[in-house]
């Protein structure tokens, strides 16, 4: 009978993994048992929640922060599971953590952007893994390195593990005051573009870090074909014992969802040709830029050749600081962010600097 049941719920959580949008929502962190029940029910009662997260162990950046109840507190999810009928994920950091949960029928286990940073803490993880049919959502590394985010899903890819996600919860970034993380959408979508066969979620609760700003992330995420949520709730979020400010409780979350216009990469029953029109004149646009940046290319040659037999530096500081003002008035007339025409020119710029460089040192 019990290997019935366990047959049964892998072949749930196998179709929940599947579902588009996959809504996964639930406290920062069990604090009580009362607690974890009451805000774990108030979700399924919304019957818009597939999967519950619950923070058990917390890593935190200073000690002396609430850190997490503990293995004690694995037995009220256990519960809670027995109430609402939804799967429970939390997060792991170390194989002692990975078997307490797995021993208590946690479904879904997540690493943490404190561990996806250290590829040997991901390494001991991935051997705990070894074996085991669960699936392991992978948040990026606090710091924006794409390839330790890569590191981390090819080493628990490595230990067999075959369901495999991503969630994106921004990047520490020194100078943001917007957001608690930066969410470097740019990063997002290169990962995205990487591994565009894994389900992709975006937690709009750390990148907001307050509750204002929880929707308009979530709907960015959504406008940029995420494949689903992961949003923090609590019964009582002023009272919460970590992360207060960016949690909202199951009702907010409700009407959150329903505020959200979700969007589809593709519709079967619209017609396109006013779309593949645009992208038509797109593509013409591309190649005559692309065009146009290999002519300016071939005049950098030249210029490098003048400073070459003239005995001229590459690098002209206050030429180039003054192209790139006339630029950014230029653009933002034209409707482009300054921040858009500053990396554009700067990536200009730098592979100018390649040409010159070659001439020069040929």
């Amino acid at each position: 009978m019990e290997t019935i049941n366990i047959s049964a719920q892998k072949e749930k959580i196998q179709q929940v993994w599947k579902k588009r949008p996959l809504i996964i929502s639930g406290p920062c962190s069990a604090e009580t048992e009362d607690q974890t029940i009451e805000t774990i029910v108030g979700l399924s009662k919304l019957g818009k929640v597939d999967v519950v997260r619950a923070g058990i162990w917390k890593p935190r950046t200073r000690p002396g922060s609430f850190e997490g109840i503990g293995t004690k507190g694995l037995p009220w999810l256990q519960k809670a599971k027995e109430l609402t009928g939804l799967p429970m994920a939390v997060e792991v950091a170390t194989p002692k953590q990975v078997e307490d949960a797995l021993h208590f029928g946690i479904d879904i286990l997540w690493i943490g952007a404190r561990t996806t940073v250290n590829p040997f803490s991901v390494q001991d993880v991935a051997d705990a893994l070894r074996g085991v049919d669960v699936p392991v959502l992978i948040k990026n590394p606090i710091n924006p390195d794409l390839e330790l985010w890569t590191g981390a899903v090819e080493r628990i890819d490595r230990a067999g593990i075959k369901d495999i996600g991503l969630i994106h919860r921004g990047f520490a970034s020194y100078g943001n005051t917007e957001y608690r993380n930066a969410p470097m959408w740019h990063l997002a979508i290169e990962m995205k573009l990487r591994y565009p066969e894994l389900p992709f979620i975006n937690d709009p609760s750390h990148i907001s870090g307050r509750r204002d700003i929880l929707l308009n992330v979530a709907q960015k995420a959504i406008d940029l074909d995420y494949d689903g949520l992961i949003v923090e709730t609590h019964c009582n979020p002023d009272k919460a014992w970590s992360d207060a400010k960016q949690q909202i409780t199951p009702e907010q979350f409700g009407k959150m969802l329903d505020e959200i216009i979700w969007r589809k990469e593709d519709k079967a029953n619209i017609d396109h040709q006013t779309l593949e029109k645009y992208r038509q004149q797109i593509n013409h646009l591309d190649d005559e830029l692309t065009q146009l940046l290999a002519q300016r290319m071939k005049i950098a040659d030249k210029i490098g050749e003048y400073k070459k037999a003239n005995g001229l530096t590459i690098l002209q500081t206050n030429r180039w600081n003054e192209i790139l003002e006339k630029a950014i008035v230029k653009g933002e007339k034209a409707g482009l962010s300054k921040e858009f025409v500053t990396k554009y020119f700067d990536a200009v710029h730098m592979e100018s600097i390649a040409h010159q460089t070659k001439v020069m040192n040929d």
